[in-house]
């Protein structure tokens, strides 16, 4: 009796080893991406007045997100925490760059903004806890203050509970 139960503990041992490893049919499920998925993320921005060097707000949390129309775009959104910006910049994927001009102000009805200089940098920033991350920067400029440069600079957000601010 002893060694019937070992055998069927084998053999459901071995049944369940090699079934669960099955993975017919499951081709289909591969997991897709975004186009920009490179520049995509959130980020801890410090926000400064370009002319005086003024820190306006610091780790602002900004996302930057595919506009999943394959137009080249990605949207910018401070959720209304910074300075108040939600539009879409065009991106080029093959430098991590982007950049907008009169762009609608989705979270300032009637205003726009324009952006410049916007980059990505892989592996250039370091989180409140040392962690090697992504950088990002852009210079903003919002049609109710015209020549007034505000920059965007700061680092992609870990996730890890000792880099939240």
């Amino acid at each position: 009796m002893k060694n019937i139960k070992r055998l069927l503990l084998l053999v459901g041992i071995f049944t369940f080893a090699f079934t669960s490893c099955d993975v017919d049919g499951y081709d289909d499920y591969g997991m897709e991406t975004t186009p920009s998925v490179a520049m995509n993320g959130e980020w801890w921005i410090d926000i400064i007045d370009e002319a005086s060097g003024s820190v306006l707000a610091q780790h602002i949390l900004h996302k930057t997100y595919d506009t999943n129309a394959g137009d080249g775009r990605m949207y910018i959104d401070d959720n209304q925490n910074g300075y108040y910006i939600k539009g879409t910049v065009a991106v080029n994927l093959s430098n991590l760059t982007f950049t907008t001009t009169d762009e609608e102000n989705l979270v300032d009805p009637g205003s726009t903004f324009n952006v410049t200089d916007g980059k990505v940098l892989k592996n250039a920033a370091l989180s409140e806890s040392g962690v090697v991350t992504d950088s990002i920067y852009f210079k903003g400029e919002f049609s109710y203050d015209p020549g007034t440069i505000i920059i965007f600079a700061g680092h992609k957000r870990t996730g890890f509970l000792e880099d939240e601010y």
